[in-house]
């Protein structure tokens, strides 16, 4: 087993360099203001993690624009001064604390169940998502059919995507990760029965990836060379778990080739257990279907051979052990927690100290009075 004192050590992704090879996952809360402003709870929320010694932050999903972007109530935004002004708090706090923090920017397309702006919504094509609605944060019943998005939709999007990250440079955000997972907006594209469109936007995993690819080459257009800008990708959604891409492992290598040559700094991969196969055998996928002859590899790996860039690591990695092994097989620079975070605020200092981590209860953060409510897709 790999030396644990591999987890500790400095780390950079793009311009950004980071204490130790390990992070706050992203987890949607929905505690902020009705009018999506950051509180003093999410300020002392994030620095907890900060001081408890994680050397990156990634926040909860925030929602780009004023349109059809949101997709809970008391979500917390990026799209208003008032909003950016109170995330520079939470930023500032947790600078002072000694972490770095990146800003995940969300557009939930079709899985908005929330919005205080539009009444309906919009996704690659009108086709009803799986699923229903997560009662724990505030929706019920099945989701709404949605709109198929024109072609000046899809630009207010990108457009969306862009403002939201000029708006968290300004906050002081040392980065921004574009959500391209877990079935939200730029996934439901990726996605093959979600996406039905005709046009160039539709059709084959290039042209399917095609609004992914644009966003983070406008993205990393809009604030420079210099900042350091990623995006998350997976196969499950919140909404249909066992999703698994349709070409395997040539589709993972179109979409990690052509995102490694878009102006990222890094990939943000999350599965269910991250250190396993991304295409198990037993799903119709053997070595030898691959010419690449990755037939075992997990999806951190394929994301770092195919693009490589950065990786970071995503699901079940709480256990240090577990962790320090994709490091040192070298699948991921860096891994980022959920649960074992909210389990452990202090999980880097735990480890550190050689102290017993614990585990996560759930019923502890779901609870009806819960301030705090997890859900990560993957973990």
């Amino acid at each position: 087993m790999a030396n644990k004192d591999l987890l500790f050590e400095k780390v950079t992704l793009g311009s950004t360099t980071i204490d130790n090879r390990v992070g706050v996952a992203p987890m949607t809360r929905t505690s902020a203001t009705p009018e999506g402003c950051a509180t003093d709870q999410m300020l002392s929320y994030y620095t907890s993690f900060a001081r408890g010694g994680f050397g990156l932050i990634i926040t909860e999903g925030i929602y780009p624009d004023d349109k059809y972007s949101q997709g809970y109530l008391n979500q917390p935004g990026i799209v208003y001064d008032e909003q950016v002004q109170a995330w520079k708090k939470v930023v500032d706090s947790v600078h002072q604390a000694g972490a770095k923090i990146f800003a995940q920017l969300m557009h939930a397309g079709a899985l908005s169940q929330g919005n205080r702006f539009v009444n309906e919504t919009i996704a690659p094509s009108a086709v009803p998502p799986k699923g229903e609605q997560m009662e724990f944060y505030g929706g019920k019943g099945a989701f709404p059919t949605p709109r198929e998005a024109t072609k000046e939709e899809i630009t207010d999007v990108i457009n969306g995507f862009v403002n939201a990250a000029k708006h968290a440079k300004a906050a002081g955000f040392d980065g921004v990760e574009i959500h391209g997972a877990n079935g939200y907006i730029l996934d439901q594209f990726l996605t093959d029965y979600t996406n039905q469109r005709k046009d160039e936007y539709g059709g084959s995993t290039e042209n399917r990836l095609r609004l992914l690819v644009e966003v983070s080459k406008a993205v990393r257009e809009a604030v420079g060379q210099e900042y350091t800008v990623g995006i998350r990708i997976s196969q499950g959604k919140v909404n249909d778990y066992s999703h698994k891409w349709q070409g395997k492992e040539r589709d993972a290598e179109v979409i990690f080739s052509q995102l490694g040559q878009a102006g990222l700094d890094f990939i943000h991969v999350t599965e269910y257990e991250a250190w396993q196969p991304a295409f198990p055998q037993g799903e119709g996928t053997t070595a030898t279907d691959s010419a690449f002859g990755d037939g075992g590899a997990s999806l951190a790996r394929l994301a770092k051979k195919y693009s490589n860039l950065p990786v970071i690591a995503n699901g079940h990695l709480e256990n240090p052990g577990t962790a320090t092994e994709m490091i040192g097989k070298g699948e991921a620079d860096v891994v980022s927690l959920g649960k074992g975070a909210l389990a452990n605020h202090d999980w880097v200092n735990k480890v550190k100290a050689g102290e017993p981590i614990a585990d996560f209860k759930s019923e502890k953060i779901l609870s009806p009075n819960a301030k705090i409510k997890d859900f990560e897709a993957q973990v």
